[in-house]
């Protein structure tokens, strides 16, 4: 792998010992699991500790095991489990993943997301094929040791753009420890720590130290419970991090020692903050990469943590003051996990625009005439929210439960000149309202919703399949090429030819209706490589007015904005004109970069520097 990562000298009590060398075959391991309750912030934990130690110069990859049967997240309701991400390869996987991507700055692949159905279906074909030579197929030793193939195959696929297989990788364990679907992967990775060896395999238990109101203590009886549960396992915890309001007492630590057999430096508190971004920060202050270079045999590893530029955006996340409102009229409004990804990527460009972004959730079905009639305060509120905001997002989705109402959006931001950002679905609403309004069509439609619509603006794509629902849509990163020279698009993205983003939909604008669209003013900017796929739509009369084919919130980064969500953002702050002036000179894989450190800090329980209609909208470190 490296020699001597740094070219550090090792030194312990003063002594120098020579240079560090990895081995090829060492791969190191850190497995993170969690116990008593599940949504402890696993994810942004893991997420953390891959920060930290790639920040003391390792090179990092990330594995996430979903303990359900499904193949993968694809069919899932976002109301169920959240926000189905998507990577560059095409994979629907668990929205943990997006949380690697964003905060390592990697491109992960489909296989990096393990999940029951993928290891039984593996085995199976296996089977089918033969394979075992007509031995009994059993979940020990066949299914076990699929799961470690799997783990050891993927973690030496690099995914920083750099050759070579990692350094380490981070493996979380989905679910709480005790789960009956967990089982399988619990005895794997109980195996697996005994065939990588000692000093290659740090196990990180996450669990809740909850604080009674009646008496205002910090209770370690759950810990205690979910630590016996994991030695039961064949697992023992090399390091607690234990998930508080608060900071944990001495006291607390050293019982937690003593019941738990786990050295009181090894515990870790993760207490509320004000927004994820201090997560990696609390781990640093607290000592945690030493703690896990230490169990991992890195004594060479010397180096402070380098995140200088992270600490300073979180802070600035803190300092933010003037807000900035954003209408998402969408269908998973109830649910903000179900558009996580789009919540980031709005993060990440008021951050970059020095604004406090405030959510103004808006069902989109609260908007159409229907409501009006049935629920008039709730459609009036929703109108409310819709107007006081200074622009308007509509995500992606699918089925017909809000579509009407996210037309009505875009008409209300086209004909008032409200900055207007339309993500697949949204894009395709804002045709539809268009052919409607503008080209005097009152019964234009998606096939989608309407097969027997007389003007269908959207209809489903050639490949697409009407029978099986997983994997059969237009998936992952494809190539958009510009059309024209005088598009918002094309000076937010660096004057690039052609830009590459992540795909997730099944129809499509339909290329009859093209040249008529265009004719009345709406102008189609980007287009695939055939020329027949729509994937960018702008209004040149209009303040700002984009819709998308495409998820560019999927590569949105803390350090590197989308450059659609940042020109929003831009546009909604009366920043746009600067911003693409800037655009014109700066050129950064598609992204601009306007954002420089902050130089204030505060803690509190705030939301990831999210606020939604002035209240918090559940989601915390």
């Amino acid at each position: 792998m490296v020699e001597c990562l740094q070219k550090n000298w090792c030194s312990e009590n003063g002594e120098n010992r020579g240079t560090c060398v990895f081995k090829e075959e060492e791969m190191k391991y850190v497995l993170v699991t969690g116990g008593v309750v599940s949504g402890l912030g696993k994810g942004v934990t893991a997420s953390s500790i891959g920060l930290l130690l790639q920040a003391c110069g390792l090179r990092v990859t990330s594995i996430k095991i979903d303990p359900y049967l499904n193949k993968d997240a694809g069919t899932m309701s976002p109301f169920e489990h959240g926000e189905v991400f998507v990577l560059d390869d095409g994979g629907e996987v668990d929205l943990d993943l997006g949380n690697y991507e964003r905060f390592l700055d990697v491109k992960l692949t489909r296989d990096n997301n393990i999940t029951t159905g993928k290891i039984y279906q593996s085995v199976i074909d296996k089977e089918r094929k033969g394979d075992y030579l007509g031995k009994t197929v059993q979940v020990v030793p066949h299914i076990t040791d699929a799961i470690q193939d799997w783990i050891e195959r993927v973690a030496a696929i690099p995914v920083d753009g750099k050759e070579g297989p990692p350094d380490v990788c981070v493996i979380e364990l989905g679910g709480t420890i005790g789960d009956i679907e967990s089982m399988p992967f619990i005895e794997a990775l109980g195996q697996f720590s005994y065939r990588v060896g000692a000093g290659n395999f740090c196990l990180i238990h996450v669990s809740l130290v909850p604080v009674l109101n009646v008496v205002g203590e910090q209770k370690t009886k759950p810990t205690q419970h979910s630590v016996r549960g994991l030695r039961s396992l064949g697992l023992t915890p090399n390091i607690l991090a234990c998930r508080s309001t608060t900071e944990l007492d001495t006291n607390v630590k050293e019982k937690l020692s003593r019941f738990c057999h786990v050295p009181a430096e090894n515990i870790i508190t993760l207490y509320d903050v004000s927004n994820i971004w201090h997560v990696p920060l609390l781990l640093r202050d607290q000592k945690a990469h030493k703690a896990i270079l230490k169990v991992l045999d890195l004594p060479c590893i010397t180096s402070k943590p380098m995140l200088g530029e992270w600490t300073a955006r979180a802070q600035l996340c803190d300092k933010l003051i003037e807000p900035i409102r954003v209408a998402m009229v969408g269908k998973y409004t109830g649910l903000s996990d179900s558009y996580l990804s789009v919540l980031k990527a709005l993060l990440h460009a008021s951050v970059a625009c020095r604004r406090k972004l405030v959510i103004n959730w808006v069902s989109a079905s609260d908007l159409e005439d229907a409501t009006a009639i049935e629920n008039p305060d709730v459609n009036r509120a929703a109108w409310d929210s819709l107007k006081s905001a200074d622009g308007i997002l509509v995500p992606g989705g699918f089925g017909d439960r809000g579509v009407e109402g996210k037309i009505i959006a875009a008409k209300y931001a086209r004909e008032n000149n409200i900055p207007y950002l339309g993500i697949c679905l949204g894009m395709q609403t804002a045709v539809i309202e268009y052919a409607r309004s503008v080209l005097g069509l009152e019964n234009a439609n998606s096939t989608e919703f309407d097969q027997n619509t007389k003007n269908p603006c959207v209809i489903f794509m050639p490949e697409g399949s009407k029978t099986h629902m997983g994997g059969t849509m237009r998936l992952g990163s494809r190539r958009t090429y510009f059309q024209v020279t005088n598009s918002k698009a094309l000076q937010l993205y660096g004057n690039q030819r052609f830009i590459d983003e992540r795909h997730r939909h099944r129809y499509e604008v339909n290329p009859d209706m093209v040249s008529q669209l265009e004719k009345a003013g709406l102008s189609f900017t980007g287009k695939d490589e055939s020329g027949q796929r729509m994937q960018i739509i702008e209004l040149y009369n209009h303040p700002y007015f984009i819709g998308v084919q495409f998820h560019p919130e999927f590569k949105s980064r803390p350090g590197k904005p989308s450059a659609l969500f940042l020109g929003l953002i831009a546009a909604a702050s009366g920043q746009l004109d600067v911003l693409l002036k800037k655009s014109v000179s700066t050129k950064a894989n598609g992204y601009t970069n306007v954002m420089s450190a902050g130089s204030s800090h505060r803690y509190d329980n705030g939301v990831n520097g999210i606020h939604s209609n002035g209240k918090s909208n559940g989601l915390h470190a």
